[in-house]
């Protein structure tokens, strides 16, 4: 595909999360059967609810524009994928583990949050209010994500990988 036009790339940009997100699909559930925090296996599940959404969202704005969501694969998704399911082979204890996964999940959500951000500004700049919309909508959300993430960092994951390290040492230096 040519890249002449603004919209060319609004449609370059939105084929390339429309595959980041088919990838995420995929990948959510084994990120939720890998946490062991109630907590964070419960916001891969609604994530991952979320996400048909997103695909959902993205299928209609390819609808409206009479064009095919395939043909792209996002690069990007698979390399921060591909660091996720490093941790999930990783052995060690539970809570750095899900510490782990949460930085591999906000890597993949700021990753969103720059893309669904770009392709709603080209929405607006092309005129399409209605299209511009729904991009929003899953722009909210990729963002509550990350909130609900930063959330469980601060509040649960972290400071239980700090006493499972301490601990850790506590017990090497006996």
């Amino acid at each position: 595909m040519k890249l002449n036009t603004l919209e060319q790339l609004y449609i370059s940009e939105l084929r390339d999360l429309y595959s980041a997100e088919n990838q995420l699909l995929k990948a959510l559930p084994k990120m939720a059967r890998g946490a062991s925090s109630p907590e964070l296996k419960d916001a891969f599940e609604k994530h991952l609810e979320q996400t048909k959404g997103h695909v959902a969202r993205l299928e209609e704005l390819f609808e409206q524009l009479d064009e095919s969501p395939k043909g792209k694969t996002c690069q990007a998704m698979k390399g921060l994928i591909e660091e996720g399911a490093e941790i999930l082979k990783e052995d060690g204890e539970d809570s750095v583990l899900d510490a782990g996964m949460i930085v591999a999940a906000q890597k993949v959500e700021h990753y969103e949050i720059a893309g669904y951000g770009s392709v709603r500004t080209f929405a607006n700049l092309l005129g399409k209010d209605e299209e511009a919309k729904l991009l929003q909508s899953t722009l909210d959300e990729e963002s509550e994500t990350n909130e609900i993430l930063n959330g469980l960092a601060e509040s649960i994951v972290n400071p239980e990988a700090v006493s499972e390290t301490e601990l850790a040492q506590a017990s090497s230096n006996r």
